[in-house]
C-alpha cells in the first residue's frame, strides 16, 4: 500500500506530509470540545442540548469556512489557502480558552468551525493535484488517518491534563494548547509548492482568472448540479452519522456507563486505534475496488455496529472490544470521500466543489448532535446517538447509489465536469465542454 509513496517524488511525499500534519492538528483542536462536554455542563449548569447547539454551530460554521475556503483555494491556490485556515482554526481554538460565558464559546467555536472546514478543502484540492491518479485514493485515505493521530493526541492531553490541573482551569488548558497548530505553517511555507495543476497557477501562467462569481457558481452550472446536490445528500449523511456518535460518545462512557476520566481514556483510545486502521483499510480498497463499493461497505456496517453498540446490553468489558469494529467502520467514510469528491469536479471548481460536497453537508448535518441531546431528554442518551447515527449513515448508501465510479480519473481543467469511464481504467477525463 506504501509502495507509492517510496516510489513518489520528493513534491509529493511532503506534500503528503505537509497534509497529514493539517488534518492530525485540525482533529486535535476540533476534538478537545467533545471531552471537555461533561465539564461544562457541570459548571455551567448548561443543558445537554445547549452543548450539542455549540457541536451544531460549529459544524454550520465549517460548511460555510468550508465553501469558502475551497473557493480561495482557487483564487489564490492550494498552499496558501491551506496556510491561511491553519492560522484561522488555531487561533480561534486558543482564544477559545478565555471564553467567560456560554456564549462567548459558542462564537469562538464557530470561528474556529469556519477554519477548519476550510482547511480540509483547501488540504484536498492540493493533494488530488499533486499525487499520481492511480495512487490519488491510497494517498488521500493515508492523509485521513492524521485524524485518529490528532484525535488520540487529545484524548491523550485530556486525560494528562484533567488528571493533574482542577476541573475548572482544566478544560482552559487543553483550548490553550491548541494553538500549536499555527507552527506547522512555517513548514509548509518553506517545502510546499503550489501544484502545476492548480488553477490559480495556470491561471496566472495565461494572465487570467475566473471571476469569484464564476467559481461560486461553477459547482451549480448544468453540468455539475446533479454531482453537487448528490454530494451534499453524501455530506449530510456521512457527518451526520460520525458526528452523532462522536460528539457526545465521551458524555455517553461518563454519564450512562459511569466510567472515570481513566476509563473513558482508555475506550476512546480503543475506538481511535481502529479509526486509523479503518483508514488504512479503506486506503488499500479504494484503488482496488473502487470509491463506491468502499464507501457503501463502510457505511452498511457503521448502521450495525452504531446500533449494537448502544442498543444491546453489553458489560464494559464487551463495551471495550465493540469499540475496535464501531472506531474501524466509522473511518472509512471519511477517508474515502476526498478521492471521490476531487474526482467529480475538473480543477477550475475543484476546490469550490470539494469544499461544498464535504462542508455544505454540515448544515444538514448540524441538526445530529443537536438532537441527540434533546432527545436523549426523553429516550435517553445511548438510543439517541443510535437512532441518529443509522439514519445518517443510511443516507450515505442512498447517495453513492446515484454517483458515478471515479476510481484512477484523470483531473481536468476548466469548469465542466469530467467524464467518468465507470469501473476506472486510468484514461483521461473529457476536456471542457462547449
Amino acid at each position: 500500500m506504501m509502495d507509492w509513496y517510496r516510489s513518489g517524488s520528493d513534491a509529493e511525499r511532503k506534500t503528503f506530509w505537509a497534509c497529514f500534519g493539517g488534518w492530525a492538528l485540525d482533529a486535535f483542536d476540533v476534538q478537545l470540545f467533545s471531552l471537555v462536554i461533561p465539564t461544562l455542563l457541570g459548571l455551567w449548569h448548561i443543558s445537554k442540548g445547549d452543548a450539542g447547539l455549540i457541536a451544531s454551530v460549529t459544524l454550520v460554521a465549517s460548511a460555510v469556512g468550508g465553501w469558502a475556503g475551497g473557493m480561495v483555494s482557487d483564487r489564490v491556490g492550494r498552499v496558501r489557502a491551506l496556510q491561511w485556515m491553519i492560522l484561522w482554526f488555531a487561533g480561534a481554538t486558543f482564544l477559545s480558552a478565555f471564553a467567560q460565558g456560554y456564549w462567548q464559546l459558542l462564537t469562538l467555536k464557530a470561528l474556529q468551525g469556519f477554519g477548519f472546514g476550510g482547511e480540509w478543502a483547501g488540504g484536498v484540492a492540493l493533494m488530488s493535484e499533486a499525487i499520481r491518479p492511480q495512487h490519488r485514493g491510497k494517498a488521500l485515505a493515508g492523509v485521513q488517518s492524521a485524524w485518529a493521530v490528532g484525535w488520540g493526541a487529545s484524548v491523550l492531553l485530556f486525560t494528562l491534563v484533567f488528571s493533574l490541573v482542577p476541573h475548572d482551569i482544566a478544560w482552559r488548558v487543553l483550548f490553550a494548547v491548541g494553538l500549536l497548530p499555527a507552527l506547522l505553517v512555517v513548514w509548509v511555507r518553506r517545502n510546499i509548492a503550489e501544484p502545476e495543476a492548480s488553477p490559480a497557477r495556470t491561471a496566472g501562467l495565461a494572465g487570467e482568472r475566473p471571476s469569484p462569481l464564476t467559481t461560486l457558481l461553477g459547482v451549480f452550472s448544468p453540468a455539475n448540479l446533479r454531482v453537487t446536490l448528490v454530494g451534499l445528500l453524501l455530506g449530510t449523511g456521512a457527518h451526520g452519522g460520525y458526528y452523532a456518535v462522536t460528539s457526545w460518545l465521551p458524555t455517553y462512557l461518563g454519564t450512562e456507563r459511569g466510567l472515570s476520566t481513566l476509563g473513558t481514556g482508555a475506550y476512546l483510545a480503543v475506538i481511535i486505534a481502529a479509526f486509523f486502521f479503518g483508514c488504512l483499510a479503506a486506503a488499500a480498497l479504494l484503488d482496488r475496488i473502487g470509491r463506491r463499493l468502499t464507501m457503501g461497505l463502510f457505511a452498511a456496517s457503521c448502521v450495525v455496529v452504531v446500533l449494537a453498540y448502544v442498543f444491546i446490553p453489553f458489560g464494559n468489558t464487551a463495551m471495550l472490544f465493540l469499540g475496535f469494529p464501531l472506531g474501524f467502520c466509522a473511518a472509512g467514510i471519511p477517508a474515502s470521500m476526498g478521492a471521490l469528491f476531487s474526482e467529480l469536479y475538473p480543477s477550475g471548481v475543484r476546490g469550490t466543489g470539494v469544499g461544498f460536497c464535504y462542508n455544505a453537508g454540515r448544515i444538514v448535518s448540524a441538526a445530529f448532535p443537536f438532537l441527540v441531546g434533546h432527545w436523549s431528554e426523553s429516550i435517553g442518551l445511548g438510543a439517541a446517538i443510535g437512532i441518529d447515527a443509522a439514519i445518517g449513515y443510511s443516507l450515505v448508501v442512498v447517495a453513492l447509489l446515484m454517483l458515478p465510479e471515479t476510481k484512477a480519473t484523470v483531473l481536468t481543467e476548466g469548469l465542466e465536469s469530467p467524464v467518468h469511464l465507470g469501473d476506472g481504467d486510468l484514461a483521461p477525463a473529457a476536456g471542457p465542454r462547449g
